[in-house]
């Protein structure tokens, strides 16, 4: 049963075991590479939940190690909103990981956060993000064309939004497009 938690500073191995594959590292802007980067990355976890800017979970199986990562953003306070980002270690992709992570950070997020309206996005040549997304019960709201630009080049982005009044289900399974 996956479940989340607080990231703690003797995970940073299992967050630089994350952060060397080539393609999660391409995508952030923190990349850690050593370990004092990886606690230093953790701690600013835990700072941005006591400051109420960003709630980051890691996503484990019961007591196992890390699985992946979920983060709710807070970006507007006035009107409610967060963003929500996700990715799980190469060895937790296609296990339900990231669904489930993505599931109970936006039930924190709606209950704890005070969050009425989360939304995401992403590359639409990742079709397991769209995934996740529809099966976290976000529905899809259109394509934002060459939003993210990683490197030299730009990717369209499959928007998506769920709202605290939504349920999850009812979200058809099949990918975005542009």
């Amino acid at each position: 049963m996956y479940r989340l938690r607080r990231w703690e500073r003797s995970d940073a191995d299992r967050l630089l075991e994350a952060f060397a594959e080539p393609e999660l590292a391409w995508q952030s802007p923190e990349v850690p590479d050593t370990p004092e980067q990886a606690r230093d990355w953790i701690d600013r976890q835990r700072t941005r939940a006591e400051e109420g800017t960003a709630f980051g979970f890691a996503v484990v199986d019961d007591d196992g190690p890390v699985l992946g990562h979920v983060q709710v953003a807070v970006t507007s306070r006035s009107h409610d909103l967060g963003w929500v980002s996700y990715w799980t270690l190469a060895e937790a992709r296609g296990r339900g990981v990231a669904t489930a992570g993505t599931l109970l950070a936006s039930e924190y997020a709606f209950a704890e956060a005070d969050l009425f309206r989360l939304e995401l996005g992403h590359r639409l040549n990742n079709p397991g993000s769209c995934l996740v997304a529809r099966r976290a019960g976000f529905r899809p709201e259109g394509v934002e064309r060459r939003k993210l630009r990683y490197g030299g080049e730009r990717f369209d982005t499959g928007s998506h939004a769920r709202l605290i009044t939504d349920p999850v289900e009812g979200v058809g399974p099949r990918p975005c497009t542009a």
